[in-house]
């Protein structure tokens, strides 16, 4: 699964974006998500969307499409439930670990990552100061799967 996140693109840049990794990822039988932005998500076909904690909720992307893939950014347990309400089919879970990209969070830790992963039925993909070294911690902690940026850039 591979999902697109430009936030600092205009609207017309990030769907030329989208289009050229909608693209690759058919030929690799990848599946694409793109990051908040639905309406870009269907107009490239992606198979879903990844929605910020702060933005629409899951169920509002149902009523759009129903077949949407609908990730959702999850922060503490409360909005991991909230996710699950609403209909997302997955979460990622962060910080798990203290991470450059914010450095302002304070990380959640692997109990946190063990807990909610207990409390609720949808896969919780951690995310947030993944090393190589870490991965098999969050398994052993509940993750459904592991999610990173600076991790697959190294």
């Amino acid at each position: 699964m591979v999902q697109l996140r430009e936030k600092s693109l205009s609207a017309k840049e990030y769907y030329q974006k989208a289009l050229k990794a909608r693209e690759i990822t058919r030929e690799y039988s990848a599946l694409l998500l793109i990051n908040e932005r639905v309406d870009i998500a269907l107009a490239v076909g992606a198979d879903g969307v990844h929605l910020p904690q702060n933005g629409l909720p899951p169920s509002a992307v149902r009523r759009l499409k129903k077949d949407l893939i609908v990730g959702f950014s999850a922060h503490d347990l409360k909005s991991a439930l909230y996710a699950q309400e609403e209909g997302a089919d997955f979460i990622t879970l962060s910080p798990i670990f203290k991470t450059p990209s914010h450095p302002e969070r304070e990380p959640l830790g692997l109990e946190a990552l063990k807990d909610i992963s207990k409390r609720v039925s949808i896969p919780v993909y951690a995310l947030g100061g993944i090393t190589w070294e870490k991965i098999k911690l969050c398994y052993k902690n509940g993750a459904y799967g592991i999610a990173g940026i600076s991790l697959f850039l190294k």
